[in-house]
């Protein structure tokens, strides 16, 4: 406990990890509802498009081939995880933008929508890079350190706030230019919605060289991180 104490608080904070149980946990469900279910049937259903098909569908079978290794080994893969699960994040925010430009060009536009297709990808980027810089901040402020200890009673870093509002608001103004239809407004809205909270998935990247950084600190608390299954304590796993 004392040699805890010692660590920066912060540091400590942020280097909370679930089990790696939780870790394949985590895959399942996510891949199922957020991917698979949310993602892919939007990609499949009319009309159909080949062009977002094929955009989406490659970055998809793409990391269910890399879940594999989550999946049968996540005791031995349990620091490369962060990476995977981040870039993950990255993949299904992107997914989420490729339905979103899907309903966009299939019900308002008729031919090229070029110029909203660039805006809303530069939305893309300035929502995955901005939730980025307001991890870093959160990190650097103690917020997290803070959440843990006073439970839910704590904002959010301003920078990913508005990171993710102004992602959704932008996305909402495209459609809101071309289109009139309630209904388009509220697909956007979802869309947007959740592509902020997997956005906020892509943070593991930066987790990832975190605990490379500090691998010292993470073997001195979490002694079994990254361990073979056999190798562990049976109590914990």
């Amino acid at each position: 406990m004392q040699k805890h104490q010692e660590i920066d608080g912060s540091i400590l904070s942020y280097l909370k990890f679930q089990s790696p149980k939780e870790n394949r946990g985590n895959i399942i469900v996510f891949f199922l509802i957020f991917l698979d279910v949310v993602g892919i049937i939007p990609l499949l259903s009319e009309p159909f498009s080949y062009g977002y098909f094929l955009a989406g569908i490659i970055p998809i079978v793409f990391i269910h081939l890399w879940a594999i290794l989550y999946i049968f080994d996540p005791y031995k893969y349990e620091h490369s995880y962060y990476l995977f699960f981040g870039v993950y994040g990255i993949i299904n925010t992107f997914v989420f933008f490729l339905n979103i430009q899907k309903l966009s060009s299939a019900y308002i536009f008729g031919e090229s929508h070029t110029i909203t297709f660039v805006i809303g990808f530069i939305l893309f980027l300035a929502l995955i890079i901005g939730i980025q810089f307001g991890n870093i901040k959160m990190i650097e402020t103690g917020t997290y350190r803070k959440l843990q200890a006073k439970g839910n009673n704590i904002n959010i870093s301003p920078i990913v706030a508005a990171s993710g509002i102004g992602y959704v608001i932008g996305q909402l103004i495209l459609t809101f230019i071309y289109d009139y239809s309630i209904r388009m407004l509220i697909y956007v809205l979802l869309f947007g919605l959740l592509s902020i909270f997997t956005a906020f998935f892509s943070t593991y990247i930066h987790k990832y060289f975190y605990i490379k950084k500090h691998k010292e600190i993470v073997k001195q608390v979490y002694p079994e991180f990254g361990l073979p299954k056999s190798k562990r304590n049976q109590k914990y796993l």
